[in-house]
């Protein structure tokens, strides 16, 4: 069986692993059994006439092999859709851009620089989705992300270790701060001194980092009191007194009544970087547009820290 045999739904559920990072998030994603998705990607393995996929108990990860498929197939895929849409006579998608961003993105950097576009730039037209920033990095490798704001903490390593390494540019650096309810007693001053932080109850972040939102360098076992993936539950959560959570400065301005996002004074600095991910190579002029905005609205929405 010759590559060229390949069948285009095989092609897509590849590039859906590749982005998802597991047959089981690929499949639920698709529609599809987990069986259904194994053989399309045994069927794609045959043709390439080796292992796409290195099978891991954290999910899967792409060969060299896979790597060279993934970018052929995104390619493919986006030529195809592009047939479609002009056969159908839709308007071609020269000007749209696709868009990740981690989660407190969508508070204030990635509305600023929509409405901004909007009025100097009408024809570019930017899809967003939201994910995890090692989500968001799959998605750029599979070629279903233009570009991806990630969030990069402490020694600020590179987001993955594939090759070619991804384009970095680093938007803006904050402090990270902490959200306590109004009435609460560390609210009291202009910050919080991190001898303070032992023994409070925490709200931390579901899903794959279950510490998330709770100070990094608390040296005792946090008592975690809930735990929410959305940032405005976990700030609602904070407002209704029932614990303290980690937040970047920026949240200050759309956090709730009854809440305080306060700096953290003492201890190691905990900073954190806004970064524009996107893969190498030359960036078409709606792209460069986008990440232009991007840069001065990350730069408008800094809050002191």
């Amino acid at each position: 069986m010759a590559f060229t045999d390949a069948s285009l739904t095989a092609l897509r559920v590849f590039r859906e692993v590749a982005e998802r990072g597991t047959l089981t998030a690929a499949a639920a994603a698709l529609g599809y059994t987990q069986s259904a998705v194994s053989r399309q990607i045994a069927s794609l393995e045959r043709a390439a006439g080796s292992p796409l996929l290195e099978r891991r108990h954290d999910g899967v990860r792409l060969t060299s092999a896979g790597r060279v498929v993934v970018r052929r197939a995104a390619s493919v895929i986006d030529q195809i859709d592009a047939t479609a849409r002009e056969l159908a006579g839709l308007p071609d998608e020269h000007s749209t851009v696709r868009l990740g961003w981690f989660a407190s993105a969508g508070s204030g950097v990635v509305p600023q620089a929509l409405t901004a576009l909007r009025e100097t730039h009408p024809a570019i037209t930017v899809v967003t989705r939201e994910g995890s920033t090692p989500a968001l990095v799959r998605a750029l490798r599979a070629g279903t992300l233009d570009l991806a704001l990630i969030a990069s903490a402490p020694p600020f390593r590179p987001p993955d270790s594939e090759t070619p390494a991804l384009v970095l540019r680093t938007l803006v650096e904050r402090g990270l701060c902490v959200a306590v309810p109004a009435a609460h007693p560390l609210a009291r001053g202009d910050f919080i001194d991190i001898a303070d932080l032992q023994g409070q109850r925490w709200i931390a972040g579901a899903g794959g980092d279950g510490v998330m939102g709770v100070w990094p360098s608390l040296d005792e076992r946090p008592e975690i009191a809930h735990t929410a993936r959305d940032w405005l539950a976990k700030l609602n959560l904070v407002a209704a007194g029932c614990g303290i959570t980690t937040a970047p400065a920026s949240l200050a301005r759309v956090a709730p009544a009854g809440v305080r996002i306060l700096p953290v004074h003492g201890g190691p600095s905990e900073q954190r970087r806004v970064m524009l991910a996107r893969l190498p190579g030359a960036l078409p002029e709606a792209a460069a547009r986008v990440a232009e905005a991007l840069r001065l609205a990350a730069v408008e929405t800094r809050a002191p820290s």
